[in-house]
């Protein structure tokens, strides 16, 4: 037997009971994108600071980041860092995203370029960490529901396996109504289907700078032909959505 299994088996009933016990009681959401650089690290950020003022333990996790930045030996993820700051800095830093890599690609290839390999293990069982020690994880993935994080795998996989609904963040663009509606029926029909809790729309261009008239009319195109609710919008630049949402309850699938 291993030294891993041994030392597993050598825990005592009592705590494996109770750490399973906490696994299951962590409910989660899981944000997506309709694409990449919509916001969905800002909107991730606002929903974890909202449930921290509210005095929830709120764990954070993204299984993997590109595009990070070298400090020394280390390479930091500016995401990682926002959304552990806005959850009011619980747990171990690294452990918020522990899959880093350099390279603006797609995970896996970024993980190519450095001579490594994700893991694909590690992407799912790091979220145990924040599961035992939180009453709701937000996870942010990694660009839209297929962006592959894998050579086989895609964000989705990930989404299946961690059973939290999603929120779809749609950056309020021309556009937008397209990707959103495409995003929902892939949630529909990949792998026999995943829960969305709803759309948080967000807008991207600076109040006064609009150079897109649909700004003005993607909400309420989007509340029409949307199944699942758009639950708020985040003005740019704002701290707090326009509405206020339970977050917990849309977690736990209410």
């Amino acid at each position: 037997m291993s030294s891993t299994k041994t030392a597993f088996a050598k825990r005592p009933a009592r705590a494996l009971a109770a750490s399973n016990g906490a696994l299951r009681a962590c409910v989660g959401l899981f944000i997506v994108g309709t694409d990449t650089g919509v916001g969905k690290t800002y909107v991730a950020a606002r929903i974890a600071d909202e449930l921290r003022r509210r005095r929830i333990k709120v764990g954070v996790y993204k299984p993997a980041a590109s595009g990070c930045a070298r400090q020394g030996r280390r390479l930091i993820s500016t995401d990682a860092i926002a959304l552990w700051e806005a959850a009011g800095k619980p747990g171990d830093i690294e452990r918020v995203c522990p899959q880093r890599f350099v390279a603006s690609l797609s995970p896996h290839l970024a993980a190519r370029e450095e001579q490594r390999q994700i893991d694909s293990n590690l992407l799912r069982k790091g979220l145990d960490y924040w599961r035992r020690r939180s009453q709701i994880v937000i996870v942010e993935g990694a660009g839209g529901l297929m962006s592959p994080i894998g050579d086989q795998e895609y964000v989705a996989d990930l989404a299946k396996a961690f059973g939290f609904p999603l929120i779809v963040v749609a950056p309020n663009k021309i556009g937008t109504i397209n990707q959103t509606l495409q995003t929902l029926i892939a949630a529909e029909t990949y792998g026999g289907g995943l829960k969305v809790a709803g759309i948080v729309l967000n807008d991207i261009y600076p109040p006064g700078r609009v150079p897109d008239p649909s700004v003005v009319s993607n909400r309420l195109e989007l509340e029409l032909r949307c199944v699942p609710p758009v639950v708020a919008q985040l003005a740019y630049g704002t701290e707090r959505f326009d509405r206020e949402v339970d977050w917990l309850s849309l977690a736990r699938g209410k």
